[in-house]
C-alpha cells in the first residue's frame, strides 16, 4: 500500500503558468496517413488491399505505372502518423511524430517513412513527416521460437516533422483569458487578486474572475509596447490554489492518496472477515478385473467456514486521515480493507471529502 499525505502546515504555491493557460494559446493534433518501407518481410500482406494501392499511386506520381494486384508489399506498411503541433510553431520548425501500422504488418523495426504530409481538423497541411522509425521494442524468430517485447508496430520519430504552416495561436492582445486547469472558484479568486496587487497599483482593476475556470486580464497601458514581457511576468506570479479535499484509491494496485485537511465526522468502525472455503473430491470405485462391474465416479464435498473475531475503533470528532490510518493499521487492516472501510465511511457521510475509484 502506498500514502501520500501532505506536509501539515505547508502552504502550497505555484507559478501562475503552471495552473493556468492563456485562452487561444495551445496545442493542435495533426494526423497523416503514409507508408514506411525497407522493412524485411514483415510488411503487409496482400489482404491488406490498401497498401498497395498507396504503393501504386506513389510510384505513378514518380512516373512509374504498375497494377497494385501485381506487386507484392511485404517490405512495405502503410502507417497513420500523428503529431503534435505546438503553441505559435513557425515554419522550419522540427517536431517529433508516432507512427503506428493500421494493417497487417507485424513489425516496423528498420522502416523508413516516405513523405507524408500532417494535417490538422481544418484539413490544412501544417508539417510534411519523413525519416526512419525508432521502434520501442522488437520481434525476432519465427514459429514456436518467437520472441516479441513491448509493440514492434508502433514508433516515432525524433524530429521527424517539419513545420510548413504557422500555428493557429493567438498572441497577446489588451484584453486576454486565463483559463484554469483546476476549475475553482477559490483558485480564481486568489488569481485575481495576485494580478491586481501587481499590475493596479491603485489604478484601474487589471484582472476579474469571470466564474471558476477564466479570469479575463486587461494589459496595462505601460505594457501596450511590450505584450510578451506583460504574459511573462503575469505566468511567473506565485499562487496558492485552492482544491476540495478529495480521497483517490486504485484498487488494482492498492495505492490510497489523500490530503492533509481530510476530516472524519464521529464513527465507530466495526470490521471483521468470513471466509467460506468449498473443496469437492472426486473418488474412483473401478470394478475387479472381468468382472460385471462398472468404474464409478463419487464426488465427496467439504465446505469449511471461518470467521475473524471483529476489530473495531473509535473515532473522535474532526479526527484526521493521519489518526484514521494509524487505527486501522493498529487493528491489522490490508490496503484492500482500509480502501473497503473508506467507501463505507464516504456512503455512511462520514467522510468529508470526495472519493474517487480509478
Amino acid at each position: 500500500m502506498s500514502l501520500s499525505l501532505a506536509e501539515p502546515g505547508a502552504t502550497r504555491t505555484s507559478r501562475l503558468k503552471d495552473i493556468a493557460a492563456w485562452e487561444g494559446v495551445r496545442d493542435n493534433q495533426l494526423l497523416g496517413y503514409g507508408l514506411v518501407v525497407g522493412l524485411a518481410g514483415t510488411g503487409d500482406k496482400r489482404q491488406t488491399v490498401f497498401s498497395g494501392q498507396s504503393l501504386a499511386n506513389l510510384l505513378e506520381r514518380m512516373g512509374v505505372t504498375v497494377s497494385p494486384t501485381a506487386m507484392q508489399v511485404r517490405n512495405t506498411a502503410a502507417v497513420m502518423v500523428t503529431g503534435t503541433l505546438p503553441p505559435h510553431g513557425q515554419p522550419g520548425i522540427r517536431m517529433d511524430v508516432h507512427v503506428a501500422a493500421i494493417g497487417d504488418a507485424t513489425n516496423l523495426q528498420g522502416g523508413l517513412l516516405v513523405l507524408t504530409p500532417l494535417k490538422g481538423a481544418d484539413a490544412q497541411v501544417y508539417a510534411v513527416a519523413q525519416g526512419p522509425v525508432v521502434t520501442g521494442g522488437f520481434s525476432a524468430g519465427r514459429g514456436g521460437n518467437a520472441q516479441t517485447v513491448n509493440h514492434p508496430t508502433a514508433g516515432r520519430i525524433p524530429n521527424g516533422a517539419i513545420i510548413e504552416r504557422a500555428s493557429p495561436a493567438v498572441g497577446p492582445t489588451a484584453r486576454m483569458r486565463l483559463q484554469l486547469r483546476n476549475p475553482d472558484f477559490s483558485t480564481a479568486a486568489r488569481v485575481a487578486e495576485v494580478i491586481n496587487r501587481r499590475f493596479s497599483r491603485g489604478g484601474p482593476v487589471v484582472a476579474r474572475a469571470e466564474n471558476s475556470a477564466v479570469v479575463a486580464v486587461e494589459m496595462p497601458a505601460r505594457y501596450s509596447l511590450e505584450p510578451v514581457e506583460f504574459v511573462a511576468e503575469v505566468e511567473s506570479l506565485s499562487v496558492s490554489p485552492d482544491q476540495p479535499n478529495r480521497i483517490v484509491v486504485n484498487e488494482r494496485t492498492g495505492t490510497v492518496v489523500l490530503g492533509k485537511d481530510v476530516r472524519i465526522s464521529p464513527v465507530a468502525i466495526l470490521h471483521g472477515a468470513l471466509s467460506v472455503e468449498i473443496q469437492t473430491t472426486y473418488d474412483v470405485s473401478q470394478a475387479a478385473p472381468l468382472s460385471q462391474g462398472t468404474t464409478t465416479v463419487t464426488p465427496t464435498v467439504r465446505t469449511n467456514a471461518k470467521e475473524e473475531v471483529a476489530k473495531n475503533i473509535m473515532l473522535k470528532n474532526g479526527a484526521t486521515v493521519e489518526e484514521l490510518l494509524k487505527a486501522l493499521s493498529a487493528i491489522g487492516s490490508t490496503p484492500r480493507d482500509i480502501i473497503a472501510i473508506l467507501q463505507n465511511l464516504k456512503a455512511a457521510g462520514a467522510l468529508n471529502a470526495e472519493l474517487e475509484v480509478i
